[in-house]
């Protein structure tokens, strides 16, 4: 195994445990996790991430991931979803989620999905939907609005010349304020885990 592939390797390690304790671990916690004998290997070892610009020093000289860190290999080719194709080998990029998902992070919310109103858009419970705050949406746009003092997440329509909240399921009803519809924000994407 080349250094490269074992640097590859040892951050793979160095990601897998950040994702664990959200934060990276110190070097005799690195000597035991990566199998170096001695605290030197392990400077070493940073030193080259760093360079490769995975993870930087903080103002107070503590190691930190960079965006880089959270990068994840996508793949060239996609997969279809319909009839299979002859597998091959692939090559790969790489693919940082939160610089896809989010371009404004000051104004970005996670949002945990309730119900099942708008399952007919592929939204289902439990998933996360990624709302950007803004006070004003497109017609057809998803939303998270505020209609007569209630958060709720629909399609933002209309109707007569009134805004209306269109659900994504025949079981519910068309909102219709009777008060108020304040926008808080628009949903631009989301999040699902299936385990």
């Amino acid at each position: 195994m080349s250094n490269t592939e074992r640097d590859i390797d040892y951050l793979n390690r160095l990601q897998d445990y950040y994702a664990k304790e959200r934060c990276l671990p110190s070097y005799s916690r690195l000597m035991d996790l990566l199998g170096f004998a001695s605290k030197s290997a392990v400077s070493k070892l940073l030193g080259r991430l760093q360079s490769n610009g995975f993870i930087s020093r903080t103002s107070d000289g503590d190691w930190a991931p960079t965006d880089r860190f959270f990068e994840r290999t996508l793949s060239s080719q996609p997969v279809p979803a319909g009839m299979p194709v002859a597998a091959r080998d692939v090559g790969s990029d790489t693919f940082a989620i939160d610089q896809y998902l989010i371009s404004h992070p000051s104004s970005t919310h996670l949002i945990p999905v309730k119900g099942d109103s708008m399952i007919d858009a592929g939204i289902h419970p439990g998933d996360v939907a990624v709302v950007e705050r803004r006070s004003s949406a497109n017609l057809g746009d998803v939303v998270v609005a505020i209609v007569d003092d209630e958060f709720t997440l629909k399609t933002l329509g209309k109707e007569k010349g009134q805004y209306v909240l269109l659900p994504a399921n025949p079981a519910y009803p068309v909102i219709r304020p009777q008060g108020t519809l304040e926008i808080f924000g628009v949903m631009v994407g989301l999040v699902r885990k299936y385990r």
